[in-house]
């Protein structure tokens, strides 16, 4: 059974209740329908802004009661507040919205998990052959240091546990080991020292046991694939969907107490319940 079957089958069980802030986009609108009908969610409507929203800001956030109101008039910050009252079990959006602005909601409302420093995304990618993978971070964040890598690598592991049952990290560089040098080789290269995770490795050593045995790094079975910044993470997934027919999931966001969905805003109807049904699925 695929990762996507079994986050199906365990929103099936669960029906969470997932508020979607963007409703009035036509495919939102389809794809809530169909889950509700489905039994895959509950969604939830958009509350108007009260005193228990704000209340839960305040308590939860520690922020000033005059700004949650002001953050309340806005739909994203409301959906977000409502997820962090307990009112939601996750958020889906981005349909519209920039990552921005969903980050933006998503942060000031709900927050950062404990021992994360840095929110980040993935995709859960799909390959013809059957294989699955974890691919971070793809969407939000630009050139991370080696802090960030090291923060985007552990909260992937998480991720991957919850959706593949098991984490096999590899952080990739146009470096194995120790063949190459330069800024983004040693960034790599701390952030795995950081974290224990195999890299700098080269993405055919962190894929092919063949190749991860000649140069000496890794076991090439990775599930999960690292990138050093966004430049090469937006590329490498968009590649893998037009020359490998790979499904994208996602991105969906990671590091936050409770679960959001940061959408593509080209995503399709099919789309956004896989999405939902992933984000789900790490609740």
């Amino acid at each position: 059974m695929s990762a996507l079957e079994r986050a199906l089958e365990r929103a099936k069980a669960e029906t969470g209740r997932v508020v979607f802030p963007e409703m009035e986009d036509p495919r939102i609108a389809e794809a809530a329908a169909r889950m509700q009908a489905e039994g895959l969610c509950a969604p939830v409507a958009l509350a108007e802004a009260n005193g228990e929203l704000v209340a839960a800001l305040v308590r939860a956030r520690g922020m000033k009661e005059a700004l949650a109101r002001r953050m309340l008039s806005r739909p994203l910050y409301r959906a977000a507040a409502m997820v962090a009252a307990g009112q939601a079990d996750a958020m889906v959006a981005g349909a519209i919205a920039s990552t921005k602005k969903v980050i933006e909601a998503a942060s000031l409302a709900i927050g950062l998990a404990d021992g994360v420093a840095l929110p980040s995304s993935f995709f859960l990618m799909r390959f013809p052959d059957g294989r699955e993978l974890i691919f971070a971070d793809c969407g939000l964040n630009i050139s991370p240091d080696a802090g960030g890598l090291a923060a985007i690598a552990r909260a992937s592991e998480t991720t991957a546990k919850a959706l593949l049952g098991q984490a096999r990290v590899a952080l990739l560089s146009f470096s194995t080991g120790s063949s190459g040098a330069g800024d983004s080789v040693d960034k790599v290269r701390a952030a795995a020292v950081a974290t224990g995770f195999a890299g700098p490795v080269q993405g055919d050593a962190a894929l092919n046991p063949a190749v991860a045995a000649l140069k000496g790094l890794g076991r090439g079975n990775a599930n999960v694939l690292v990138f050093p910044d966004l430049d090469a993470g937006n590329i490498a997934y968009k590649l893998a969907q037009e020359l490998a027919g790979a499904q994208a999931i996602g991105p969906v966001l990671q590091g936050f107490r409770k679960p959001v969905c940061d959408l593509s805003r080209g995503a399709t109807v099919d789309d956004i319940i896989a999405a939902t049904a992933v984000t789900l699925a790490l609740a």
